[in-house]
């Protein structure tokens, strides 16, 4: 569904609310996924959907109630259901209001038609690029996706709010013996991915970390590489937000103006960055900006919504999520900033360490203090006075994050990583000091 279609959508249901406080937000998606494992193509995923999210606000009180069936009848149900919700609400402890007109521009590259149309033939070439380089005695899994999305946020204020992205990706996992290795791509142009790539760089971890070697537990030098780098700097977003800022959750709370890690480090959230043009205003109809959140190791500042703006006197960073909800704001653009050293130069200048492909199965262990748990995985390997001396086992961390960042140095090479729930850049980067608790048998 285009942009003025889902436009078009949205009026008919504020033609319901016109003595109302109302916004309607359409969101319409194509998200489809082909997954493979033994070098076999085992599933297709095609799922088109269109949601209809309506919020009504009367005298302080806000009822919300979605649909995914469209015809008139249905969207009047939804309106009038979402009208009796705000009536018995309790009401909110600050005034709240909808969005008004404001000028998005999407940021350039937010859409390409290679990804929206697609099929399952041109998922299945990139797969079998990757089948291709895998070894006789290893095995393949991993998935290619592709999706297009479109989001709507029409008021009663006047706001007409559009923005139209596209995004895929190649996950590849390779599995031989004793060993296995990692590669991934994320991208809004599907010509970006490349399967025999991302299967080589794959297949090649998993021949260098092959009969790994057991080392000690304890403090270690480590450098991540961008996908186990990402899996952390994901834990530290929600600690962005003004909600967990105010709430004293945050390791920012009260500290805004310190330094609080490394002069190496800058960390932002910008929408517009060409790795990953996103949407630019946030859920609540708001025009997202780019926020420096921690400027050269010192805390700079936090993400803010209607409500936190409003309750901690500080500018609306466009950062909403659907309102009303239990998290606050958040930053959904992560940046941190490239340092001046290649990879290969991290290694070098390394004594004794570990390079450190991907992470898994990580947790929170203490929320203000970012003490993480969780394990290497896909490629761990041994560095020795510069060297890269083959693979070892795999360990177990127990670590602060933010202390980790104190003394650190980050490559000079940004990459878009991610997971289920989070999509950000981040560098390679080389701790001085990362605590394993244990070690495993694989």
């Amino acid at each position: 569904m285009d942009a003025s279609a889902r436009v078009d959508l949205a009026e008919r249901v504020l033609a319901q609310l016109r003595d109302a406080e109302a916004e309607v937000t359409v969101v319409s998606s194509h998200r489809a996924l082909t997954r493979f494992t033994h070098q076999v193509v085992h599933q297709n995923v095609d799922v088109n959907d269109t949601n209809v999210r309506v919020r009504v606000i009367i005298d302080g009180r806000t009822g919300v109630a979605s649909t995914n069936v469209l015809d008139d009848a249905n969207l009047a149900q939804t309106a009038l259901q979402a009208r009796e919700l705000a009536r018995f609400a309790p009401r909110e402890p600050l005034a709240t209001q909808v969005a008004e007109p404001a000028d998005v521009p999407t940021p350039n590259g937010a859409w390409h038609d290679s990804v929206a149309t697609a099929t399952p033939d041109d998922r299945a070439e990139i797969v079998a690029e990757t089948f291709a380089t895998v070894p006789n005695d290893a095995w393949s899994a991993g998935y290619v996706s592709t999706s297009s999305s479109g989001v709507t946020i029409a008021t009663s204020r006047g706001a007409r709010l559009s923005f139209d992205g596209t995004d895929c990706a190649i996950n590849v996992k390779i599995t031989a013996h004793d060993s296995s290795g990692f590669a991934e791509r994320y991208s809004t142009d599907v010509a970006a991915l490349n399967g025999q790539t991302a299967g080589t760089l794959a297949a090649e971890k998993a021949r260098a970390s092959a009969n790994p070697r057991s080392v000690e537990p304890g403090d270690w030098t480590v450098i991540l590489e961008p996908a186990a780098f990402g899996e952390l700097i994901a834990f530290l977003a929600s600690h962005f937000g003004a909600q967990s800022y105010a709430e004293g959750s945050s390791f920012l709370s009260g500290r805004l103006g310190e330094m609080v890690m490394a002069p190496a480090i800058t960390i932002r959230d910008d929408f517009r960055h060409p790795l990953h043009p996103d949407m630019p205003f946030d859920w609540e109809g708001s025009p997202k900006t780019a926020v420096t959140l921690i400027d050269r190791g010192r805390a700079n500042a936090i993400v803010t919504d209607r409500a936190y703006a409003q309750k901690l006197a500080r500018h609306n960073t466009g950062h909403g999520l659907p309102a009303p909800n239990a998290y606050g704001p958040h930053p959904s653009n992560l940046i941190v900033e490239p340092g001046s050293q290649s990879l290969e130069d991290l290694i070098a200048s390394t004594k004794r360490g570990l390079l450190v492909t991907r992470l898994w199965y990580v947790r929170t262990v203490d929320q203000r203090r970012t003490i993480l748990t969780g394990m290497t995985r896909d490629g761990t390997f041994l560095i020795e006075d510069g060297r890269l001396c083959g693979g070892v086992r795999n360990l177990r961390f127990n670590q602060s994050l933010v202390d980790a960042l104190g003394t650190c140095a980050l490559s000079n090479t940004l990459v878009r990583t991610g997971g289920y729930a989070y999509s950000l850049l981040v560098p390679a980067v080389k701790f001085d000091r990362f605590t394993f608790a244990s070690g495993t048998e694989y």
